[in-house]
C-alpha cells in the first residue's frame, strides 16, 4: 500500500563476556534452531532482524539485533566506542555459573552511561542458565549459582535495570525480555493534541471578538 508507514527499527546491541551464549541466544530467538548438537563459531560481528511482539494486541515491531564478539580478560572496559553510540537499547548477557561474566557487565554498563549523551537508553540483563559446553573453561573457584544470581539481582536493582533468567535451550524463556524491550522502544502512539489546540485557538478568537 502506498500510504503504509514504515515504523522505526529499533537497534539492539547484545554484549557480554566470551562464551556466555550470546550468539546461541539470538539464533534461538530469531530462528528457533538451537539444540544441544548445534555448533556455533565465535562471533566477530553479525546482524539479525526480528519481528517481535510488543504485547499490545498482537502488534509487532522490528528489531535489528547486533551480535558482538565476546569480551575477555582486560577487555572489560574496551567495548568499541561505536558500539556505545548507535544502539537504541542494550542486552547484557552473563553466565550465572561464572562470576567473571557478571563483573564484566558492570564495566560495560559504566561505559554505556558515559556515552549515552543524556538520552534514555533501555538496558536489560539476561542470566543465561544454559549448560556450559565441555570445551568452555570453567571458573577457577566455582561459586554457587544462587550467590551469583543474588549479587546480580542486587546490582540490577541499584542500577534500576531489569534482570531476567533465560535458558537458551528453551525458546519461550526469551520472549518476555525481548517483548518488553520492543514495547519500550516502540511505545504506543498517543492521540494528537492538535484538536485541543484548535479548540483553544477558537476560544481565544471568540474572546477577542
Amino acid at each position: 500500500m502506498l500510504n503504509a508507514k514504515i515504523g522505526k527499527v529499533g537497534k539492539v546491541l547484545v554484549c557480554g563476556m566470551k562464551n556466555v551464549g550470546k550468539t546461541a541466544l539470538i539464533e534461538q530467538l530469531v530462528y528457533g534452531n538451537v539444540n544441544t548438537e548445534t555448533e556455533l563459531h565465535p562471533t566477530i560481528e553479525d546482524i539479525y532482524v526480528a519481528s517481535v511482539d510488543t504485547g499490545r494486541g498482537g502488534a509487532r515491531e522490528t528489531l535489528r539485533i547486533y551480535d558482538t564478539a565476546g569480551l575477555q580478560g582486560e577487555q572489560a572496559a574496551q567495548l568499541p566506542r561505536h558500539y556505545l553510540q548507535f544502539p537504541d537499547a542494550f542486552v547484557l548477557v552473563y553466565d550465572p555459573t561464572d562470576p567473571r561474566s557478571l563483573d564484566m557487565l558492570a564495566d560495560i554498563k559504566s561505559d554505556i552511561d558515559k556515552h549515552k549523551e543524556k538520552k534514555e537508553v533501555p538496558v536489560i540483563v539476561l542470566a543465561n542458565v544454559r549448560a556450559r559446553s565441555k570445551k568452555d573453561t570453567p571458573p577457577a573457584t566455582p561459586i554457587p549459582v544462587e550467590s551469583i544470581m543474588d549479587r546480580a539481582n542486587n546490582w540490577c536493582q541499584r542500577e534500576r535495570i531489569k534482570h531476567y533468567t533465560v535458558n537458551v535451550m528453551e525458546r519461550p524463556s526469551l520472549y518476555e525480555p525481548f517483548t518488553m524491550l520492543c514495547a519500550r522502544l516502540h511505545p504506543p502512539q498517543t492521540k494528537s493534541t492538535f484538536p485541543q489546540l484548535r479548540q483553544v485557538m477558537q476560544n481565544r478568537q471568540k474572546s477577542e471578538v
